[in-house]
């Protein structure tokens, strides 16, 4: 049996701000961008992974949720306490290098783990984590 990873959700505070890191700073191709009322899905994933994808979603609008619980989430994102991704990369450097010159919110610069990966993290314009680790 095979099991993929098809599609993720992440939060996002600003579409458009997500869209152009993701986007432009990541390298990411956009495979769909859904709005409705004041609402807005996007969907990006890496180019040479057509079969995994990321939906850039706006938090907390799920129609169970209560008004209180909405709250909680909407504090959570805010707080980039709500969502985390882990990327792998062959050039961990280069990436680094792209994402600090893009302004984001570096958590801690490319360096070598206990556990044995070399990695960087950092948070997206939504304040979601993001940790990047070195492939091979």
């Amino acid at each position: 049996m095979k099991i993929n990873i098809h599609v993720t959700f992440l939060p996002h505070t600003d579409p458009e701000a997500s869209l152009a890191f993701y986007r432009d700073v990541l390298g990411f191709e956009v495979r769909g961008d859904v709005g409705y009322e004041d609402m807005r899905w996007i969907t990006v994933g890496p180019a040479n992974q057509p079969d995994t994808s990321i939906v850039l979603t706006p938090p907390a609008v799920d129609p169970g949720l209560t008004d209180e619980e909405r709250s909680v989430v909407r504090t959570l994102v805010a707080k980039g306490a709500y969502a985390s991704v882990v990327f792998a990369t062959d050039e961990l450097q280069q990436l680094f290098e792209r994402v600090e010159a893009a302004g984001v919110d570096v958590l801690q610069e490319p360096m070598d783990q206990d556990w044995g990966t070399r990695d960087f993290a950092f948070r997206d314009p939504a304040g979601n984590t993001v940790r990047v680790q070195q492939l091979g």
